[in-house]
């Protein structure tokens, strides 16, 4: 009855410690990765001196307008650019399928760092803001990200309908 009463509680015991959360277990329902766990912050910052708060608050904006550009070169500069090397690679080696290939793992490799970049910004961003004084714990690429993809759609979307010659419904009617 004793052991019965021991392996219950053990049982019990595992029961209760397990952690299925997805946000406590990295997405899956197994143990964290390694270094994956969610950033705790202990509380909320100290305060600076009223100067070295307006100086980090500047920061924060130049380190956002930073990722805004890393942002938005993914929808324009990043593709035109790639695309030129593509076409010069094409004509050098007189091969079309060479020239696709440089110009499409120039431009995945060119989209993985700028993410990287972007990472590490929004960790450079986080970490000045609060240390401008704000209670900042989360990041903004996402937001970032999400706001120059609708712009770049936007921008996109103004160029193909006004200035590339294109039209909704072909009726001949150019501007």
């Amino acid at each position: 009855m004793g052991r019965a009463a021991v392996g219950e509680g053990a049982v019990a015991a595992f029961v209760h410690s397990m952690r299925t959360d997805p946000t406590d277990t990295g997405g899956l329902f197994v143990g964290r990765r390694p270094g994956t766990r969610p950033v705790r912050y202990r509380a909320a910052p100290e305060l600076g001196s009223a100067g070295r708060q307006a100086f980090d608050g500047g920061l924060a904006v130049l380190l956002l307008v930073l990722m805004a550009l890393v942002c938005l070169s993914f929808w324009g500069p990043l593709p035109v650019g790639w695309l030129w090397v593509g076409s010069h690679v094409q004509y050098w080696t007189g091969d079309v399928s060479v020239g696709i290939l440089s110009a499409f793992a120039g431009l995945m490799f060119s989209l993985i760092l700028g993410l990287v970049v972007g990472k590490h910004l929004d960790r450079a961003w986080i970490l000045v803001r609060r240390a401008a004084g704000h209670d900042q714990r989360t990041g903004v690429l996402s937001r970032m990200f999400a706001y120059t993809c609708i712009a770049g759609t936007i921008a996109f979307g103004a160029w193909f309908l006004l200035f590339s010659g294109a039209e909704l419904v072909p009726l001949g009617l150019g501007f």
